[in-house]
């Protein structure tokens, strides 16, 4: 979610240099959820494979990205960084030649694995310029290590919320417009191509199949999950309702899918929580969606509070789903599968 759309939040304090937050005293049990703490509103997770960590956005202020650890879960902030390098791709990104300046304001990630070189990040941002931002990722060091290789800026009138790296190259992004959103795709050869047939109101969170042909939406405005076929004619777009706001998406281990978001009677409730105004009536939801059979089942209904105020993704880590949020907090809920 964008909270810039909902609400003039003030926003709390974020971190220029690496620095690492232990588990503190406020991240104790609140009843049978545990908590990690220091990230500020948290808006997105994204696991690195292979390692303990865990990719984690914050837009509060100037934004940063940080990394939270799945066994003693400390977090520490790895861009802006002083350990973070630039090496401009300038073959791949060639009219963007220097990294996000002081206002990064970090919001959707995503993550193309490369068994063979360096991973890569893509990091919707709000900062300065409206923009996906691409990082190497260098997943042997003790702690990840983030090197900033180009941007790709949005098309003019376009608002980014989530993105999804593409098996074939490039990456797909949403654009979050209540009215009349939708989703396009972008490679270096032919630059922004709007997707066929994504046209809906309000697309937030986004994930591909692995085969590349099935884009996997959340339709926060109407309540559902969107599967959209992609270079198939005719356009094939599907949907399961369910009786929340659908944030962020992310795979499962089992091949299914985790749709988070914010369960209201109105949409207006959920900018009230977002603005201060209060939570009465709001919860954090997860479904879990059989991408086969396009039904979804409950998973977590969590009451907005000082704890967890509006959930907005959740993800499998272990034993555990993790579920980060937004307005402020600083802690991403933990809760048994």
């Amino acid at each position: 979610m964008n909270l810039s759309r909902f609400s003039a939040f003030i926003l709390m304090i974020a971190f220029p240099f690496s620095f690492a937050f232990a588990a503190s005293a406020d991240c104790q049990p609140g009843d049978d959820t545990q908590f990690i703490c220091g990230p500020v509103s948290p808006e997105d997770l994204l696991p690195l494979a292979g390692t303990p960590w865990v990719f984690v956005s914050s837009m509060e202020d100037e934004g940063y990205i940080s990394v939270a650890h799945s066994e003693n879960y400390s977090t520490t902030v790895v861009y802006p960084s002083a350990a973070a390098a630039i090496e401009h791709d300038s073959e791949t990104y060639p009219d963007c030649s220097n990294p996000p300046g002081r206002q990064f304001r970090p919001h959707g990630l995503s993550l193309h694995a490369d068994s063979e070189g360096p991973h890569t990040l893509y990091v919707v941002a709000h900062g300065e310029r409206e923009s996906v931002e691409v990082f190497d990722v260098d997943s042997t060091a003790a702690l990840p290590k983030l090197t900033w290789v180009g941007c790709v800026v949005a098309p003019a009138g376009v608002g980014l919320n989530s993105v999804a790296a593409l098996p074939d190259g490039g990456f797909v992004a949403t654009n979050f417009n209540i009215a009349a959103g939708n989703l396009w795709e972008w490679h270096t050869a032919n630059g922004w191509v709007e997707v066929p047939g994504s046209q809906m109101p309000g697309p937030n969170g986004l994930v591909v199949s692995e085969d590349g042909r099935w884009f996997y939406i959340g339709g926060w405005a109407e309540k559902s999950l969107v599967r959209l076929s992609r270079g198939q004619t005719p356009v094939i777009k599907e949907s399961v309702e369910v009786d929340f706001h659908v944030d962020n998406v992310r795979w499962t281990a089992d091949g299914s899918l985790l749709a988070a978001g914010q369960y209201s009677e109105t949409m207006s409730a959920v900018g009230g929580c977002l603005s201060g105004a209060g939570c009465a009536g709001v919860s954090t939801r997860v479904a879990r969606i059989d991408t086969a059979s396009l039904t979804a089942q409950q998973v977590l209904d969590y009451p907005s509070n000082d704890l967890l105020i509006l959930g907005t993704v959740a993800i499998e880590v272990g034993d555990e789903i993790w579920v980060g949020a937004i307005a402020g907090g600083n802690k991403i809920g933990r809760f048994p599968l």
